[in-house]
């Protein structure tokens, strides 16, 4: 049927395999549905606004024209971050991370309700008006991926201490139904005191009240990691695959927060 005088034919949606789990490619089901309009999707590519996160996908396990199409769409010397359905790069790509990470659920978080802040630490809102300090707080802890504008995806909240940010989480992708915790930060002085498990409880019942269910990933070799989040309820559904790849050609510009941990 032709397209209405003055109105624009309307985009051809991008095929998504019969049956997958939106967890099975998170960022292809976020980026295609949700979290649209914080990324580019073209064809059989997708990928994050590189301001916002590092992460791209494809639709399925990417043969060699995929990835052709997906330096068009990052750039000469562009990096993007894949995981769920990803392969190796072609030749011409340059492999800046290739590694394991654990995929863990949260259901039995559904029904446990926001958590009461032990006497004297205060949860708050993180915002535009705390990027900086973000930043600061990423830089020196290295949660994982993050770049300047990554709040802009939601959920964040924080735990200042003498106007200082010391503690922070939120959230990145949105699956359909789920959604990802995650830059759980702590600065190293403030450690062991139960702040990063309050504010991954938060940032969950935030999720929950949405009406969807929260969801993370770790370092497969995070071992501290992964018995927090397995005691306070989470569990593994699946190991997958994380890489990260610049694109051929260009300067060669830092990813955004890239470090060996894929969530911290």
């Amino acid at each position: 049927m032709p397209a209405r005088p003055g109105r624009r034919p309307a985009e051809p949606r991008p095929a998504r395999p019969t049956g997958a789990h939106p967890l099975d490619n998170p960022a292809w089901s976020a980026l295609t549905g949700t979290q649209r309009a914080h990324g580019q999707v073209v064809g059989a590519v997708a990928r994050y606004h590189p301001e916002v996160s590092a992460f791209g996908a494809f639709a399925g396990v990417p043969g060699p024209g995929d990835w052709t199409a997906m330096a068009d769409l990052v750039g000469p010397g562009g990096v993007v971050i894949t995981t769920g359905c990803t392969s190796t790069p072609p030749e011409g790509w340059t492999v800046e991370y290739d590694g394991t990470g654990v995929q863990l659920t949260g259901e039995a978080l559904v029904d446990a309700g926001p958590p009461a802040p032990p006497d004297g630490v205060s949860v708050v809102p993180l915002g535009p008006d705390d990027a900086a300090d973000m930043l600061e707080l990423v830089a020196n802890t290295r949660p994982g991926p993050f770049a300047r504008r990554t709040w802009v995806l939601g959920g964040y909240v924080g735990i200042r201490r003498g106007g200082r940010l010391v503690a922070m989480a939120g959230e990145r992708m949105r699956p359909a139904g789920w959604a990802e915790i995650s830059a759980v930060a702590t600065d190293p002085h403030h450690r062991r005191q139960g702040l990063g498990e309050l504010l991954v409880r938060v940032v969950a019942a935030g999720i929950v009240a949405r009406g969807e269910v929260p969801m993370l990933h770790a370092a497969a070799d995070n071992t501290g990691a992964l018995r927090l989040y397995e005691a306070m309820g989470f569990t593994v559904r699946r190991r997958t695959r994380f890489v990260a790849a610049r694109a051929p050609g260009g300067p060669a510009d830092a990813a955004p927060g890239l470090s060996a941990e894929p969530q911290g």
